[in-house]
């Protein structure tokens, strides 16, 4: 019995929307840094983070990014996908989201 792992590709997979949560504002210079993530600078001081992530190594990726800013992370979550707003296209319903 082998213990390789065989990995499985799957084209039909959407990315996963996660919204990440850090304390302190982020600056926008930022922005570029982390792809196609939206930034929302939010009144109590916290920045969210928001977006899609194709798999578990790229959300380890953006966790790192957030490491090296060396801002706290408060919270990581996965947002789901509001189906009456864009059916198909994995928008987030943020409103849903528990954070």
């Amino acid at each position: 019995m082998s213990n390789k792992l065989i990995p499985i590709s799957n084209p039909d997979l959407q990315p996963v929307i996660y919204a990440i949560r850090i304390k302190g504002h982020l600056g926008h210079q930022w922005t570029d840094w982390f792809g196609e993530a939206t930034f929302t600078l939010e009144d109590n001081g916290d920045t969210l983070i928001t977006g899609p992530v194709v798999d578990q190594a790229a959300l380890h990726g953006l966790l790192k990014k957030v490491r090296d800013l060396g801002m706290p992370l408060i919270s990581v979550n996965g947002v789901e996908p509001d189906p009456s707003t864009t059916p198909g296209k994995g928008q987030a319903d943020m409103q849903d989201a528990k954070l």
